[in-house]
């Protein structure tokens, strides 16, 4: 998705001996493969955390959804899902909390902090009352923009008749937003490319869509790509260039979609900075993938990570029925290597994150108790994964109970720990009580 957080580290010097780098510094990036807390947040509904950032205040926020009325959504008072946004201290314990919804469905999906502290969150939503002035039919990309407080300073809704989704945004240099989800063609009449000049002929049952709105929400141009068949994008980041790179899958081999390798195959489309398509690439095997996050690598490449069930073309190989695939590019869209993660079961990833060592770590779920995922907790586990800058696993750990636990997000703290967010089922879950139907749970590895 969707997050990459800059620290500003002290620098070493040289003095007159190697004694004079401090032990103190090269200790806070050491890191142990060691729960440090867990917490889970809920009611006795469904809660569920998919988003997670480091704020400027050494604490978290943390986005998901929920249809709870009790618990820790006192207050909410209509059993339907709203965006949930979560305040957290270091420790991970609860500064405050607010949700924004209606009387329908609405499912937060992406948080980040903004350059004056406040946030911006997108997900997609059918209300159009309580905080929500508009809709245009079903799922709508919905984004708000709030202060530092979580309260909405404005709010906006963009779509059509159809499903219109949001899954991930980035606040872009001019203080304006550029958020990435996908768009029903099939209902839009082609106005999905406003300010294109004309508008193009309609594809298929659902496109890339990428949404550019200045610092006050107001539309500046939006575009989608794709083919005749269901293409979705799940993540985006801005390129050096001030482009933009969307990733996520593609059904498609016609229109906008070329060289495809399977049935689905992760999708990545780069734009410059008014939306016009650079350069489309798909990866895959003859099989499934499907792509979740992207990051922008240190080297202004990019990594993107998913699943795949392919055994050929791409993918090297599959240790059993779904691996997590973690694939890297470079800015022109060539593939510079790719590695697959699992066992025998079902394994999949959904959040990617960079470490300060220039490797990566994954968030996802995994069904299996062999190969690369060593134990299992119950039946189906939130997976943790931590590799070096070349994808060679270099740390992996299941967590859950005796139900279904995932994880969605997870991003790595400046002294080398690690905070994953997801969703849990389980009764007890490491040794937690369960609240409700499914808990929001965030863990710290140190």
């Amino acid at each position: 998705m969707k997050r990459i957080i800059l620290f500003l580290l002290p620098f070493a010097f040289w003095c007159c001996s190697e004694d004079a780098i401090s032990t103190d510094t090269l200790d806070q990036i050491t890191f142990l493969g060691e729960i440090e807390w867990v917490k889970t947040y809920g009611g006795s509904g469904e809660d569920t955390a998919q988003s997670i950032i480091q704020t400027s205040d050494g604490g978290y926020a943390v986005l998901g959804y929920s249809n709870s009325i009790n618990g820790d959504l006192m207050g909410k008072t209509q059993e339907v899902n709203d965006y949930w946004l979560l305040k957290l201290d270091a420790n991970g314990d609860l500064e405050w909390s607010k949700t924004y919804g209606g009387s329908k469905d609405d499912k937060g999906q992406s948080v980040i902090q903004t350059l004056d502290g406040g946030y911006a969150i997108v997900g997609y939503a059918m209300s159009d009352d309580g905080d929500g002035t508009n809709n245009q039919g079903f799922h709508d990309n919905w984004i708000l923009r709030l202060d530092a407080s979580g309260n909405i300073l404005w709010e906006k809704s963009f779509g059509f008749a159809g499903h219109d989704h949001s899954y991930d945004v980035v606040q872009t240099p001019d203080g304006g937003f550029f958020f990435a989800g996908f768009l029903d063609v099939t209902l839009s009449n082609g106005e999905g490319n406003f300010g294109k000049g004309s508008y193009l002929t309609r594809h298929g049952v659902g496109e890339f869509w990428g949404t550019k709105l200045d610092a006050n929400g107001n539309l500046q141009w939006r575009r989608y790509f794709g083919g005749t068949n269901n293409d979705r994008a799940h993540g985006v980041v801005q390129a050096n260039d001030g482009g933009f790179v969307m990733a996520g899958f593609s059904e498609s081999d016609d229109f906008d979609i070329s060289n495809t390798k399977g049935s689905y195959d992760f999708w990545v489309v780069k734009v410059d900075s008014s939306g016009n398509m650079l350069w489309e690439r798909s990866f895959g095997g003859t099989g499934i993938e499907i792509s979740y996050d992207i990051v922008k690598t240190q080297d202004g490449g990019y990594a993107i990570a998913g699943n795949t069930f392919s055994t050929d073309t791409d993918v090297s190989k599959n240790n059993g029925e779904s691996d997590v695939w973690l694939i890297k590019i470079d800015d022109s869209g060539n593939l510079l290597w790719e590695r697959t993660f699992g066992g025998t079961g079902f394994d999949a990833a959904r959040g990617l994150s960079t470490t300060s060592d220039g490797g990566f770590v994954l968030a996802g779920n995994s069904k299996s108790l062999d190969g690369d995922a060593s134990e299992s907790n119950g039946e189906n586990d939130l997976w943790v994964i931590k590799t070096d800058a070349q994808g060679n696993l270099t740390y992996q750990q299941s967590f859950g109970g005796a139900n279904l636990d995932f994880g969605f997000d997870v991003l790595e703290n400046s002294n080398g720990s690690l905070v994953v967010v997801g969703e849990t089922a389980s009764d007890l879950f490491q040794d937690i009580g369960s609240k409700g139907m499914t808990d929001l749970v965030i863990i710290k590895i140190k």
